[in-house]
């Protein structure tokens, strides 16, 4: 059975003995700052693991390049497509805290198995040869679960730090995912330099020994926080009520009398998008609040699909540039530079600029009124689209650069790379903060988790989509000639004319995306 929540969009809270919760004992400041602190330990292990699966995959379990970026971009891919899974148990079954509780369990249950299975080398492949059955299945079954762990958490953490901030107050909500998004950075940079230390210095068997630990200390410190956090009462399955009032307006498409009492029933809005909806209010079990909740999570969409090209672009740091880096000069001084660190350019200027943009939106707060930002979510996501684009005809040049410099017997400076992780680390910080905090506002009460989750889903459209295009090249341009992304050997293969084709899909996306939010 629904709650009231799940029919009339009523939003309630209670606290963890099922009573009404007490503003000045539950929720606030204090109990969503254990969002972030959690947020920047969870980042951390799902960062550290994911940035460097690829030298794993090659060099302990034996796969190829090609095989091993795949199943890095399709594991990223799968962790956050299933964020939409999580979502929807948090929105209709569990509440967000129970429902973070079991992914997170689920996510470190497959850490361990990773962790045995990096420890023994009895389940590892002998030299020279790829995994057994049972040695991939190990392997598969590890990788899996952290990635349905990391979906749901990643669904849920966000959506339940929010739930504790001022909703009448939407300037509280925009300063929590601001702060939010500078944790998961923070352990961003604590993965791109720590543990990348650790696991080219001290091997695989330290990196996820101490990631089982620092993620059991997340759960402990997300649990030890169950006495002063608010709760949302789960409210029914949301996409059963969207697909009842689809069924009921095809079911009445051709019913036109009566039409004007239902259009003062559901209000203006309805005459400006979706009207075809309003046509399901003739069926006495839909409700005006459900028409309502289906019309605005549709119109989201449109905005959700025009950011699944950025993340097609973000997917390249994880694997060609990795390799660019690879073979590239990476000395400073006697220190060897692993590639994965530069990263720390990135996350430097948005661990900068979020603290900046805090204190300026405080200060000119009394000038703004409610619904108006230094930089509103839709602004902040067109200037990420923007600089995707802008970053990729960097990245063409300077893998022309690169390519010219190795013909000559030259080795370019892996720093020139710093300039593509710049641009698109700051298009993803713009563009995700901008995403998680543009959906929770816009989402209805019920669906909140599922709608912060299509930020997320986005990253996961966009690597496997990544995938499906390194596959479309592949097989065309080896009809022309040769694949431009087959080959082991970077410097044989076209990877300037990929970053380009990349450029020119992002500008394309940038225009269809400005016509969508206009419309918005």
């Amino acid at each position: 059975m629904e709650t009231k929540e799940g029919n009339s969009g009523i939003e309630e809270y209670f606290d963890w003995k099922g009573k009404k919760a007490d503003p000045k004992k539950h929720g606030g400041m204090r109990a969503a700052s254990l969002a972030c602190v959690v947020e920047v330990l969870e980042n951390l292990v799902f960062l550290s693991n994911a940035t460097n699966f690829v030298a794993y995959f090659t060099k302990t379990m034996h796969y190829t390049f090609s095989e091993s970026a795949n199943m890095v971009t399709n594991f990223i891919g799968t962790s956050f497509l299933l964020t939409i899974f999580g979502g929807f148990i948090g929105d209709s079954f569990f509440t967000r805290f129970r429902t973070f509780v079991v992914f997170c369990i689920i996510e470190l249950l497959g850490m361990i198995l990773l962790t045995v299975q990096a420890h023994d080398t009895r389940l590892q492949p002998a030299l020279q040869e790829k995994p057994s059955s049972s040695q991939a299945a190990v392997l598969f079954s590890g990788l899996y679960a952290i990635a349905t762990g990391v979906g749901g958490i990643k669904a849920t953490l966000p959506a339940h730090g929010a739930d504790q901030s001022d909703h009448s107050k939407q300037r509280s909500i925009s300063s929590f995912f601001n702060w939010f998004f500078f944790s998961l950075c923070i352990g961003g940079l604590l993965s791109s330099t720590i543990m990348v230390w650790i696991e080219e210095n001290r091997g695989w068997n330290w990196s996820f020994k101490i990631s089982v630990v620092v993620l059991g200390v997340a759960l402990c410190i997300f649990i030890a926080g169950f006495p002063i956090y608010r709760f949302k009462r789960p409210g029914g399955s949301p996409i059963t009520r969207i697909l009842k009032v689809f069924a009921s307006a095809s079911r009445n498409r051709k019913v036109s009398s009566g039409l004007e009492l239902i259009n003062d029933e559901v209000g203006e809005r309805s005459h400006k998008k979706f009207r075809f909806l309003d046509k399901a209010l003739f069926d006495d079990t839909i409700s005006a609040f459900q028409v309502k909740e289906t019309r605005t999570f549709l119109g989201l969409l449109p905005i959700f699909a025009s950011t699944i090209m950025m993340n097609c672009c973000l997917a390249q740091l994880q694997t060609f540039s990795v390799e660019q880096g690879s073979i590239m000069n990476r000395k400073l001084n006697n220190f060897q530079i692993p590639t994965q660190s530069l990263t720390v350019f990135p996350l430097i200027v948005v661990l900068a600029s979020i603290p900046t943009f805090e204190h300026l939106a405080n200060s000119y707060k009394n000038k703004m009124s409610e619904n108006h930002y230094i930089l509103d979510p839709l602004k902040r996501i067109g200037l990420g689209l923007a600089l995707a684009s802008a970053s990729m005809a960097v990245a063409a040049i300077i893998e022309f650069k690169r390519r010219e410099a190795a013909e000559n017997g030259h080795t370019l400076s892996v720093f020139w790379l710093g300039w593509q992780y710049l641009l698109l680390g700051v298009s993803d910080m713009l563009t995700l903060e901008g995403m998680l905090e543009f959906f929770y506002s816009e989402a209805p009460d019920s669906m909140r988790s599922i709608c912060t989750a299509l930020s997320w889903c986005s990253t996961s459209m966009g690597y496997f989509l990544s995938s499906v295009l390194v596959s479309i090249i592949n097989s065309i341009t080896g009809k022309l000639d040769h694949e431009w992304l087959g080959g082991r050997n970077l410097n044989h293969n076209r990877l300037d004319l990929f970053y380009t084709i990349l450029c020119i899909l992002n500008f394309l996306n940038l225009l269809n995306y400005i016509y969508w939010a206009k419309k918005y």
